[in-house]
């Protein structure tokens, strides 16, 4: 069943939370709360965030639908519940090994490159996107008659890993079955297939982010999130003209970084 809309029984009558309520919905007491239950793997709703990531390929619109009930039931837009993190850890663990395969990697040079995939191609690319949106969003997007709400820090956290989520799949998983025997090669084939995947990938990353902050009702003009859909096309048509491979430039930048 779907959450409902619950009365917070600690609030006043004039809607204004009393002051020990209003402390448990701070930013800290929010971050604390989620840490926390990092560490209890038997209070993480795991069905639920396998649930999310196959709409995030079917239907993402659904997925946010859910933050909406989240806002309206727990009175915050970021998740509370890290499964969707552990998963997707779990997934970049796979994949990279996967990748680690393909490339023809020893084993200290797997984990090499699974540290980087990790902590920064996703947690610190992550945090820096988040940020950086994080900032755009409250400085220049909320409407001005809803100055008393801004988008939560966590919240464009969350945006950035379901957008990550598709991109990861698409270059880390689906990509890997036709690296060594299609995209590197020279021909015009291979790199056509692997710009290719890049275009849907990163495509898909813009749309999802796009859907995120277009969810929140007191954002306007999100409709320029899809903008770089202009320059991703460009380049990709530029890349095709010129021959450059992608994802033959990406394994190359993978095996130098763990030599």
């Amino acid at each position: 069943m779907l959450p409902t809309t619950l009365v917070n029984s600690g609030s006043h009558g004039n809607g204004v939370l009393s002051p020990r309520d209003a402390a448990r919905h701070t930013a800290g007491a929010k971050r604390y709360k989620y840490l926390r239950r990092l560490f209890h793997f038997r209070q993480m709703d795991f069905e639920f965030a396998l649930w999310q990531m196959l709409y995030l390929f079917t239907s993402p619109q659904r997925v946010y639908r859910n933050f909406h009930y989240r806002k309206q039931t727990k009175d915050q837009w970021a998740r509370d519940d890290p499964a969707f993190l552990v998963l997707l850890s779990i997934w970049l663990c796979v994949s990279t090994v996967g990748f680690g395969f393909v490339l023809d990697m020893g084993f200290f040079e797997t984990i090499k490159l699974l540290l980087w995939v990790v902590f920064i191609d996703c947690v610190g690319v992550g945090l820096l996107i988040a940020t950086l949106m994080w900032f755009i969003s409250n400085k220049y997007l909320v409407k001005q008659q809803n100055r008393d709400y801004d988008v939560e820090w966590g919240y464009a956290f969350d945006v950035h890993l379901n957008a990550f989520y598709p991109l990861l799949v698409i270059l880390h998983f689906i990509q890997l079955f036709f690296i060594n025997y299609v995209i590197i090669s020279d021909s015009i084939i291979g790199y056509f297939v692997g710009n290719t995947l890049w275009l849907i990938a990163i495509g898909y990353y813009i749309y999802v982010t796009f859907l995120g902050y277009s969810a929140l009702p007191f954002l306007k003009n999100t409709a320029i999130l899809l903008y770089p859909f202009a320059l991703l096309i460009m380049l990709y048509l530029i890349s095709l003209a010129c021959g450059w491979n992608f994802t033959k430039m990406l394994c190359s930048f993978y095996k130098y970084r763990v030599k």
